[in-house]
C-alpha cells in the first residue's frame, strides 16, 4: 500500500512541567454575581458591570431546564445586528477561546435561535442552539493585538443571538506551534479514551475539555499502571488523559477511530497520544500502524511504558468520508491502543482587522458621543456585519473606513479631531446638536467629497480652505450662528456670548445713540 502524508513522531519522558501561561478568564454571561467558584474550581465573574459588554439583556432559564450555575444565565440581544464582548490588556500570545451557548427555552417560545459567531473580525461558526442541550465552540490562535473581541451576529431569519459563557485561556508559546501563526485552529474533537469522565481544569492547567470515551463494540477499556506526571511535550497533554486507554478486542483486530470531520473538504491538524499501560513481558509486543482509509502512514507505533509518544499530522486534507484506524502489524502480540486524540480544523488566514488609525478615530468619536458606545468589535469585519453607521472599503487590506453616516444621531458637543481617518469620502453629521466652530482639519482630508453639517448649532466662520476645496460638496445650512462663505463676519470678543452677528448689530446701534446724545447736548 502506498504511504501518504508525512507523520511526525515525538517521544518524551513523563516529566514535570512548569506552566507559565498567564490568561485565565471565565465570564458568566447574563450573571449579576460578581464572582463565584464552580464544581470544577473555576472562578467565574458576571458581566453585569458593563466591563466586557454594554448591550443586551440578562435572562435566566426556567428551573425545569436548569443545567448548572454557569448555564442557567445568559445574555440575549433583541436589537442591533452585531454585539461583542471586548477584553483588553491581554499579553499577546497563543490563546484558547471558548464560547458556550444554552438556549434552555429562556423566553418560553420553544424556538432555539441560529446566529453567527466571530472573533477579532474573523468568521468562527454558525451557532445552532437547542432547548435542552448546550454547545461550545473553541478556537486556538495567536493574537495580533493585545485585545480580544468575541461577537454574535443576528441572521435575517435566525432569531435573537445569545451567549451563556465566554472563557479565555492562555497557552504556552510552544504549544500547537506546527500550525502557522496566521491561521486559527477550530476544535473538532478532543478525546480521553478509556474513561467516562470529562477532564478539564485543574487536571489540565490550560482547561482544555477532554471528553471521556470508553469506546463501543470492537474496543476494550484499559487503565495504566504507570505513575504519570505533567508532561513537557509540544502540545502538553495532561497526565489525566493518559491514565486510561482503549484497545482493539483481539491482537489481530483493527481499532476504528471516529474523527468528527466536518461535512465538507477541509484541512485539519490531528494529534494522537500513546503510552503503554503496563510493563510488557519479554514475549509481548504492541506494534501497529495508522491507516487513512486503505493507505498507511509510514511510521509504525510501538508505545513505551513510562514514556509518551505523540504523533501529529498538519494541513491534511480530509472529507466527511475519510476514515482512520489503528491496524496491528505482523508479529504484534497485543492489540492496537490509543490514550487520547485531538482533531482541529485549520482556518483561513487571520485578518489584520480594520486599519488601526481608523479604529483610533472611531474610538475618539465614541468617547465624544456616548450614544455611539453601543457599537463594538471590529468596525468593518466581517464585511456583512460592519457597524451600521459606517461604510468600509472592499478593495483594500486592511479595510478602511470611507464614510460616516451620523445624521440624526442626537450628537451634541464639538466635533472631535479624527483627521487620522484620511480615507473618508463622506461625512454626514446633519440634524444633530453639534456646536463650536467647523474644524480646519476637515479640509486636509485628501479623499473627502461630501460633508453635510446642516441643521446643527455650529458657529464662527466656515474655513476658506474648506469652502474652496475642489470636488467637495459642502452643506452647512441650518446653523443660525454660522457665518457663511462670502459674508462679512463680525468678531466676538473673548468672554462674549450669544450670536456674534447680533452682538455686532447691537454695538452699532448703541454707538449711534451715544453720538446723537452728544450732539444734542452741545
Amino acid at each position: 500500500m502506498a504511504a501518504i502524508h508525512p507523520l511526525s513522531c515525538l517521544v518524551f519522558s513523563l516529566c514535570i512541567l512548569s506552566v507559565s501561561a498567564d490568561v485565565f478568564l471565565s465570564i458568566d454571561c447574563g450573571s449579576s454575581t460578581n464572582s463565584y467558584t464552580d464544581e470544577n474550581l473555576i472562578a467565574w465573574t458576571g458581566d453585569g458591570d458593563g466591563r466586557y459588554i454594554s448591550g443586551g439583556e440578562s435572562h435566566t432559564v426556567p428551573k425545569n431546564n436548569s443545567a448548572s450555575q454557569v448555564l442557567d444565565t445568559l445574555r440575549a440581544f433583541p436589537t442591533g445586528k452585531k454585539h461583542c464582548y471586548y477584553i483588553d490588556s491581554i499579553r499577546r500570545g497563543r490563546v484558547l477561546v471558548r464560547a458556550t451557548f444554552y438556549y434552555g427555552n429562556y423566553d418560553g417560545k420553544s424556538s432555539p435561535p441560529t446566529f453567527d459567531l466571530f472573533f477579532d473580525g474573523n468568521p468562527w461558526a454558525t451557532v445552532e442552539t437547542s432547548s435542552n442541550e448546550s454547545f461550545y465552540y473553541e478556537v486556538i490562535y495567536v493574537m495580533k493585538k493585545d485585545t480580544i473581541s468575541v461577537c454574535v451576529g443576528r441572521r435575517n431569519d435566525g432569531g435573537l443571538p445569545l451567549i451563556s459563557s465566554l472563557e479565555i485561556r492562555g497557552l504556552e508559546s510552544y504549544m500547537y506551534r506546527v500550525i502557522a501563526e496566521d491561521h486559527p485552529m477550530f476544535t473538532l474533537r478532543r478525546v480521553a479514551y478509556g474513561t467516562n469522565a470529562t477532564i478539564r481544569s485543574f487536571d489540565d492547567p490550560y482547561d482544555r475539555i477532554w471528553t471521556g470515551e470508553v469506546g463501543g463494540r470492537g474496543s476494550t477499556q484499559v487503565t495504566s499502571t504507570a505513575l504519570l506526571n505533567p508532561i513537557e511535550l509540544v502540545d502538553s497533554p495532561p497526565p489525566a488523559v493518559l491514565r486510561h486507554a482503549v484497545t482493539a478486542v483481539t491482537p489481530n483486530s483493527t481499532l476504528q477511530l471516529f474523527m468528527g470531520f466536518p461535512p465538507y473538504i477541509a484541512s485539519v491538524y490531528i494529534n494522537w497520544f500513546f503510552t503503554e499501560v503496563a510493563v510488557l513481558q519479554p514475549n509481548q509486543t504492541r506494534n501497529f500502524t495508522i491507516f487513512m482509509g486503505n493507505r498507511s502512514f509510514p511510521r509504525p507505533i510501538e508505545p513505551i511504558y513510562g514514556n509518551l509518544t505523540q504523533l501529529y499530522v498538519s494541513n491534511l486534507t480530509v472529507s466527511p468520508n475519510t476514515t482512520f484506524s489503528l491496524v496491528p502489524n505482523a508479529g504484534s502480540t497485543l492489540p492496537p491502543l490509543i490514550n487520547a486524540l485531538e482533531v482541529y480544523l485549520i482556518g483561513d488566514v487571520l485578518t489584520e482587522g480594520t486599519n488601526g488609525t481608523d479604529v483610533d478615530g472611531l474610538s475618539l468619536l465614541q468617547d465624544a458621543f456616548g450614544v455611539l458606545k453601543g457599537w463594538s468589535g471590529d468596525p468593518c469585519l466581517p464585511a456583512s456585519y460592519s457597524w451600521e453607521w459606517i461604510n468600509c472599503s472592499s478593495d483594500s487590506t486592511p479595510p478602511r473606513v470611507t464614510a460616516l453616516f451620523l445624521g440624526s444621531f442626537g450628537l451634541s458637543g464639538a466635533i472631535p479631531n479624527i483627521s487620522s481617518m484620511d480615507a473618508l469620502q463622506i461625512i454626514d453629521l446633519r440634524n444633530n446638536s453639534l456646536n463650536g466652530s467647523i474644524p480646519d482639519w476637515l479640509s486636509a482630508l485628501p479623499n473627502l467629497k461630501q460633508l453635510n453639517l446642516a441643521d446643527n448649532k455650529l458657529s464662527g466662520s466656515v474655513p476658506t480652505s474648506l469652502s474652496q476645496k475642489n470636488g467637495l460638496n459642502l452643506v452647512v445650512s441650518g446653523n443660525p450662528d454660522l457665518c457663511l462663505p462670502g459674508a462679512i463676519c463680525p468678531t466676538t470678543k473673548t468672554g462674549s456670548s450669544g450670536n456674534s452677528l447680533i452682538n455686532g448689530k447691537i454695538g452699532s446701534i448703541v454707538t449711534s445713540l451715544i453720538i446723537a446724545w452728544i450732539s444734542c447736548t452741545k
